[in-house]
């Protein structure tokens, strides 16, 4: 369907809109004539109800296209989303319609076919993300690192007849099988064993991630029919074994691909993430099953055993694999293979070959090996043979030797690593300051300390959540081990559960509350000197005192909220986009519930709003005339102002939230949620509110303006108070990206915890190879490198005083 252009999308829009503004003022008109005198406040209030729901009539006839009477418009599917905030105001108008999609009315749906659609959309976005990740850890280059594996021992392994499905009493009985093999055979071993479950085991840093991208990229390669089941890498240190394990993967899918959190069409009301589940439509690759909290293990086992018919790859370190199979037995009909260490001959054939030359037959490395290769049992030698035996090691040693041009690897046989230990910390204390080596030494100072800040908030996580699900004796002994694996998902919306609760209350509160006294005191200033007559010092004084009253007020209401609503765990953030006159959702389901909502907030906002006025106006007399006039200018106030206000603003902030079900739209499925993009989305939908919210309530104030009832005064008030200072403020306390602007880049920042653009260091750090993108959040490259980072931030002054202030407040 050919794209119409913008003029015509924007005077097609502005059609429905006219109409819609004719009637809900032709309402407004004509009930502000019939009703009584003695009744105007109630009989208003009703009269605008009235108006709203005729309003809601209109948008919904127009969205159905104007479907005759009687006639059942097509439905398109619907979308899951939360809550996300009442909407803002004007001041941010311009970037937020620079930034929505503007499209056709008759535009389809985001998905419209059959899963096996989904199941191809998802296939392509999985090979692009692990593609790109795989560049970017150089593992081709030049050449992948020798990854080999062997079948592991007998102990670890279910029977033989299971792995085969053999049927009972089937002869010959079942054998092992051929197993053995290295990195581009993962797929060819793995479609070896009937039962399509296998289990790779290796020690920290053996290749166990570069080997599970390698099976995913390969298996899609292979791919060629939609229904064959699609690879996804599920990271299980986020897995609760008390959760059920399709809906733990349903969840991560919809985070990582928000598309899928789209109604799938047909009767029911799952997601297309959680038919491709239940339909066996993915094949999951659990990836470390060792960062589980301590004490879960041989739980998760136990649940994974639940899921005998399940085909997965599951990989994990050795020694917790087996303690969890000696408490209850090896996954069901699952092989076991287990990684190998490198060998001096692997080295010899890749090192020489990512590092500059020295002549035209040697490079620096060529002395290092053929040290290793004649003295293996030097003093000095050995620990370093030891060492690199793990792609981990390996590649920190190219890193900080063959890509940086004033180092030599010949340093690595000095005497004062004497032990395989010291040598693995050196590696890994000089990985860092190596990628940031273009930065000065002040700023590479800092950049440890944000890492290791990131790094130990990662741990609380996982200590905090180890603490709430195991129970038992020692459980908060255990949570607080050093050497415990913690959480690896970094998401931008948690990162201000770095604080504790009582320091997140505060800082919301302070946040949110100072946004709204600023815009109230900056329009009571106005209104006060511009449209009251007063002057600019009697002014200034009431808007302070406004500003004053509002700010404090609702710091306190607000930190109270947020503490209740979000004080265990984050706001997660909303994942869909904005599409003028081109949403997915099912109007019809979701206006009742939005209106609700949005009519409690409003009112609330409106009832807080007339309070504060009242506040203000008194104490403003008192100044100005006497103390004892406070009190009669308080009672002098017109409570039937403050309920007219309440009534107006729940009116308001409900229709514009119900408003917003049909313009919002599913990410497309072939989008992957980048750390980024996931931010860019739910700043541009909030502002997105924003924009509607100022829209109805200055449309609301101009029609109450015309029929009498406001002054200009009053509508200025009524639509920047409510719309930019109640917008904000909830915004900043109650949404997504409210709570990371006034958490990670106002308060972290601002106490030296973080630096002031996150966003960008985050996105430097992971290309620069220090984290990994998966999916919607980042982790760092190496949970071994995610440890050094958090015990050598503990070993710091100001780290070691925030690790104390955490474990008080939790």
């Amino acid at each position: 369907m050919k794209r119409p252009s913008s003029a015509t999308v924007a005077l097609g829009a502005m059609v429905p809109v006219v109409r819609v503004l004719l009637l809900a003022g032709g309402v407004v008109v004509v009930g502000n004539g019939l009703v009584p005198a003695r009744y105007a406040s109630w009989g208003r209030a009703v009269v605008i109800a009235l108006a709203a729901v005729l309003v809601v009539r209109e948008v919904r006839r127009q969205r159905s296209g104007g479907a005759p009477a009687g006639r059942r418009a097509p439905r398109e599917g619907g979308t899951h989303n939360e809550l996300s905030g009442i909407t803002y105001g004007h001041a941010l108008m311009a970037d937020v319609i620079s930034q929505v999609t503007f499209n056709d009315v008759r535009m389809p749906a985001t998905f419209k076919g059959t899963l096996d659609d989904a199941a191809d959309r998802l296939a392509e976005s999985v090979r692009k993300q692990w593609r790109d990740e795989e560049e970017q850890r150089k593992v081709q280059d030049p050449v992948p690192l020798p990854v080999r594996w062997r079948p592991a021992s007998d102990a670890l392994t279910d029977h033989w007849s299971n792995i085969c499905e053999a049927r009972p009493g089937a002869l010959p009985a079942p054998g092992p099988l051929p197993l053995a093999g290295q990195l581009h055979e993962i797929v060819d071993v793995y479609r070896r064993i009937p039962s399509g479950r296998l289990v790779v085991l290796g020690r920290a840093g053996s290749g166990k991630s570069i080997l599970t991208i390698r099976f995913v990229l390969d298996l899609l390669k292979a791919r060629t029919a939609s229904a064959e089941p699609v690879p996804v890498i599920f990271s299980l240190a986020s897995w609760d074994p008390a959760m059920p394990l399709r809906r733990w993967m349903t969840g991560q899918l919809e985070r990582d691909y928000p598309g899928l959190a789209v109604m799938s069409p047909g009767p029911g009301a799952s997601t297309l993430a959680a038919e491709l589940v239940e339909r066996d439509r993915i094949l999951p690759v659990l990836d470390g099953f060792d960062e589980i909290a301590d004490g879960l293990h041989r739980r998760a086992l136990e649940k994974l055993n639940g899921h005998a018919a399940m085909h997965l790859l599951l990989t994990s370190r050795r020694d917790e694999y087996a303690t969890a199979v000696q408490h209850t037995k090896a996954l069901t009909a699952a092989a076991v293979v287990e990684l190998t260490d490198l060998s001096p001959a692997d080295l010899e054939h890749y090192l020489p070959r990512t590092a500059r030359k020295a002549t035209a037959t040697s490079t620096v490395w060529e002395p290092v090996l053929r040290s290793l290769r004649e003295h293996p049992r030097d003093p000095a030698g050995a620990p370093l043979a030891a060492v690199l035996t793990t792609p981990l090691m390996v590649a920190l040693a190219r890193t900080l030797y063959s890509d940086t041009p004033d180092r030599t690897p010949s340093d690595l046989l000095d005497g004062r690593f004497g032990t395989r230990e010291a040598l693995e910390d050196h590696l890994l204390d000089n990985f860092i300051p190596t990628l940031y080596q273009d930065q000065p030494p002040a700023r590479r100072a800092r950049v440890l300390h944000w890492l290791g800040y990131l790094a130990q908030h990662l741990d609380r996580l996982g200590t905090r959540d180890l603490a709430r699900h195991v129970d038992g004796p020692g459980t908060r002994e255990l949570a607080r081990h050093p050497d415990r694996p913690g959480t690896r998902d970094l998401a931008w919306w948690q990162l201000g559960d770095s604080l504790s609760r009582s320091s997140r209350r505060c800082v919301i509160g302070l946040v949110a509350g100072l946004a709204f006294g600023l815009v109230d005191g900056l329009v009571m200033w106005g209104v006060t000197v511009y449209a009251l007559g007063f002057g600019p010092v009697m002014g200034l004084m009431n808007g302070l005192v406004n500003g004053f009253s509002f700010a404090s007020m609702s710091a306190l209401a607000l930190g109270i909220v947020y503490g209740y609503r979000y004080g265990e765990t984050a706001c997660e953030p909303s994942r869909v986009r904005v599409r003028l006159l081109g949403g997915a959702k099912e109007m019809r389901k979701e206006f009742a519930p939005r209106m609700a909502i949005g009519f409690a907030g409003g009112f609330g906002l409106g009832a807080l709003a007339w309070l504060m006025a009242a506040l203000g106006f008194a104490l403003v007399v008192a100044v100005r005339e006497s103390p004892g006039s406070a009190l009669t200018a308080f009672l002098a106030t017109r409570f039937d102002q403050g309920l007219n206000a309440a009534l107006l603003y729940g009116l308001s902030a409900g229709l514009a939230y119900a408003l917003m079900a049909g313009l919002e739209a599913p990410i497309n499925i072939e989008t992957v949620a980048s750390p980024p993009d996931l931010l860019h989305t739910n700043r541009t939908t909030a502002l997105f509110q924003l924009l509607v919210l100022a829209l109805v309530l200055g449309v609301m104030g101009g029609v109450l303006y015309w029929t009498g009832w406001f002054s200009i005064a009053s509508w200025v008030a009524f639509g920047l108070v409510g719309g930019l200072g109640g917008g904000l403020a909830y915004a900043l306390s109650m949404t997504a990206w409210g709570q990371w602007v006034a958490l990670s880049r106002i308060w972290l920042p601002l106490t030296g915890r973080l630096p002031w653009n996150v966003s960008a260091f985050l996105a430097d750090a992971h290309r620069r190879g220090v984290l990994r993108q998966a999916g919607a959040v980042y982790q760092f490259r190496h949970v071994r490198l995610q440890h050094h980072l958090t015990r050598a931030f503990r070993t710091t002054p100001q780290g070691g005083a925030d690790r104390v202030r955490a474990e008080r407040a939790g």
